[in-house]
């Protein structure tokens, strides 16, 4: 090879390793600037979901606990149709904005789709004392709100509090896990082959919840967070909700 032969091929392959590091560098930008809108959308939305959703049935003590949080005393309650909206300040963190859900099956989910999309947390109450009562309501219920797109798309924490414990036979969280375990296993069951009948006539698709081929734990809701804890409005004893809601804010 002659010395101009060597000479082009030089400049050749110096134009190519320029050309490739050129390449490498756009991709990193384009990569650090894809991330930078990925942070600053995701932030966004973080900041504006400052919102805590009391929900369950009538009676579990939702509005108790409310009155209590909000404005540091007992209120007198009764089944209501509209919400209660009030706010809570946490220290070092700011202020969360505390809606009481109706728990009437009539106007609920109205009102949940109202406040679901700017939900921070959710606060899932139950009777502990009456749970054997009310399982397979409280069930369908939180399946509803674990199923809903809006929930499973934001992944809000979640925690499921075992109110009324000052009574003397009501269960405690981990039985109360294990019981609602069990029922939502058998209800998922149900409405999975419900939806599968019915996307075999339309276009709907199904929602499985938890990890097919098991029995169904909260735990395979993850990332989902499903949390556990016990409280006794009555008492004002809920210093395990309020030290979730400082971690949550």
């Amino acid at each position: 090879m002659s010395k101009k032969d060597e000479t082009l091929r030089s400049v050749l392959d110096s134009e190519e390793k320029t050309s490739q590091w050129v390449t490498i560098v756009i991709a990193l930008i384009v990569g650090l600037i894809t991330l930078a809108v990925f942070l600053f959308v995701w932030r966004r939305g973080r900041v504006s979901r400052r919102g805590i959703c009391l929900v369950g049935l009538c009676e579990s003590g939702k509005t108790l606990i409310f009155s209590q949080l909000i404005y540091k005393k007992a209120v007198e309650s009764f089944t209501s149709m509209k919400e209660n909206v009030g706010v809570l300040q946490i220290e070092n963190k700011g202020a969360l904005k505390l809606v009481d859900v109706p728990g009437h099956e009539r106007v609920r989910q109205r009102f949940f789709d109202t406040y679901k999309t700017t939900a921070r947390g959710i606060v899932f109450v139950l009777d502990s004392f009456s749970l054997n009562k009310d399982i397979r309501d409280v069930a369908e219920y939180l399946y509803t709100i674990l199923s809903d797109p809006v929930v499973l798309s934001n992944r809000p924490q979640m925690l499921i509090l075992c109110n009324k414990q000052d009574h003397a036979l009501a269960k405690g969280p981990q039985v109360i896990q294990s019981v609602l375990e069990k029922e939502m296993n058998v209800l998922r069951n149900t409405q999975t082959n419900q939806l599968e009948a019915i996307s075999e006539g339309g276009n709907r698709k199904s929602c499985y919840l938890g990890q097919e081929g098991k029995n169904f734990e909260f735990a395979d809701l993850y990332p989902q967070r499903v949390e556990f804890a016990a409280s006794s409005a009555q008492t004002e004893d809920l210093e395990k909700l309020k030290k979730w809601l400082q971690s949550v804010a």
